[in-house]
């Protein structure tokens, strides 16, 4: 497997130098089972993505005109709860929420109550019964780091559509990663992102090529 490793200086910035990466060197294959099964995707085999100032504004990339933004600052503010919560809607199978809401509460006490020096606060998503769902969950972990009085997040992602979620996911974990570093005392840090499935579906190809501005 090739492991891909891209740094940035904010969100937006990721997301563009992922476009252009899973374009140029992403793996073509057909979809067997999963989301758009029978279509096609590129992908890449490992990455990982260092975002250094995750919180600069805004969160959501700045699209050429003309090209359709793939997620909006209003959508992610509605996603949130999504994120934090676990009230799930009628006909959801999940909610990353119903996950992590206990997880959140908890690691902000560990760090405000037993200090900020510890292996033991990391995040799951998902339990035994989720690869029974047709649809897992698509992220699986948010561990976190307190480095220099700085929260950091490092998250992995099972598969990770480049398009619509990668935009709209790290968007909402920063607003979630800026939430907990104020609860905590700390100030905000780095995001780093993991996937063994960061891919553009056959469907957004042209599009990520005009956003990206690759011929």
């Amino acid at each position: 497997m090739n492991i891909s490793k891209i740094e940035a200086r904010d969100l937006s910035e990721a997301w563009f130098l992922c476009l252009r990466k899973t374009l140029a060197e992403g793996r073509e294959y057909k979809i067997e089972r999963g989301s758009y099964a029978g279509e096609r995707r590129k992908e890449l085999d490992f990455v990982i993505i260092q975002v250094r100032c995750p919180g600069t504004k805004p969160l959501t990339p700045d699209v050429p005109q003309g090209v359709p933004p793939p997620t909006t600052t209003e959508y992610v503010e509605s996603y949130l709860p999504y994120l934090m919560t676990a009230h799930r809607a009628e006909g959801e199978q999940y909610t990353y929420g119903q996950y992590l809401e206990k997880q959140i509460a908890e690691v902000i006490r560990m760090y405000q109550e037993d200090g900020h020096n510890t292996n033991q606060a990391f995040m799951a998503v998902g339990d035994a019964q989720s690869i029974f769902l047709s649809d897992p969950p698509c992220l699986r972990a948010i561990d976190t780091r307190i480095r220099d009085n700085t929260l950091n997040f490092v998250v992995y992602f099972r598969s990770w559509d480049l398009w619509a979620g990668f935009p709209s996911n790290l968007a909402a974990i920063q607003l979630l990663k800026e939430y907990m570093a104020s609860e905590i005392g700390v100030s905000d840090g780095e995001i780093i992102a993991m996937s063994k499935g960061l891919h553009l579906y056959e469907y957004s190809w042209e599009l990520a090529k005009l956003a990206a501005r690759v011929d």
